[in-house]
């Protein structure tokens, strides 16, 4: 169990998302002006899901096996990895985090133990928990609310739970499929899925306090599902946007963090834009 300041850990938990943002919002920039002329996964307006989980990690001296989804550079960025390597590889060098040829999709990192995304939905999840079963290690894997209706994802879901294997499984839950809304698409919804397996489960918003309450007692003793609620700013691949007045979970928690919060985002935004000028 780690203590939980919370002026301190939810301050800490901005500064990740604070470069998330910033640096999706320099991809948005390069992208519409087609500097970036292929398929672009931004998570802005969702990156508050892995920048507190990271941190709770962090906290806790962890450093997990981590199978991100399409939707990858919050991750990575949250969980440590070089921003230049990420730039670079947005950018097809060979010395980008995954030589230039993973793209935006495929999101590699040994140094912080992140592995990229093959692009089939869903995969990640069962090659994470074959990963977990054979090294016994703490396992992340990350899907969105479209990849957990895959059967990749259902039958990990029941093989994992049998072998009670320490692993947290977080949705992304943006409500779309490319375009689908969930309400289209399915009758049951995540948490009763995952208590259905006998996981267990939770279903909250972004905001950093519930993800703390929620995940920290019980992370990594016993499979473990999170539906975590988001909001994306730009379109499932590319720059654009559905729609006007999102809700923000970084703005929201800026405002209430106060100056402390308006300083770091002033300092990562010129750091962050400094890097893309000069890779």
């Amino acid at each position: 169990m780690i203590n939980y300041n919370k002026k301190n850990f939810l301050l800490d938990v901005f500064k990740k998302a604070s470069i998330c943002r910033h640096f999706e919002n320099e991809v948005y920039k390069r992208v519409t002006a087609k500097e970036i002329n292929f398929p672009v996964y931004l998570s802005a307006g969702q990156e508050y899901a892995p920048a507190t989980i990271a941190e709770i990690v962090k906290q806790k001296n962890l450093k997990p096996l981590i199978f991100g989804q399409h939707r990858g550079h919050s991750i990575f960025l949250s969980f440590g990895g070089n921003i230049v390597k990420l730039i670079k590889e947005l950018r097809g060098k060979r010395d980008g985090c995954t030589y230039g040829m993973g793209g935006s999709l495929s999101i590699h990192s040994t140094q912080i133990n992140m592995y990229g995304h093959d692009g089939f939905m869903g995969s990640n999840a069962c090659i994470g928990a074959g990963a977990c079963f054979s090294s016994n290690k703490p396992t992340i894997i990350f899907i969105g609310d479209a990849a957990l209706e895959e059967d990749y994802v259902l039958a990990t879901l029941s093989w994992v739970a049998k072998k009670n294997l320490p692993i947290l499984f977080v949705v992304d839950d943006n409500n779309y499929a490319v375009l689908t809304k969930k309400e289209e698409r399915r009758d049951w919804n995540a948490k009763e899925l995952a208590k259905a397996f006998k996981i267990e489960a939770h279903d909250i918003k972004d905001e950093p306090k519930k993800i703390f309450q929620n995940l920290n007692k019980n992370l990594f003793k016993r499979p473990m599902l999170v539906n975590i609620h988001t909001n994306r700013i730009f379109w499932h691949a590319g720059a654009g946007k559905d729609r006007a007045n999102v809700f923000d979970r970084y703005l929201q928690q800026k405002n209430q963090l106060g100056k402390k919060a308006e300083l770091v985002d002033i300092q990562v935004k010129k750091k962050i834009k400094l890097l893309w000028a000069k890779n």
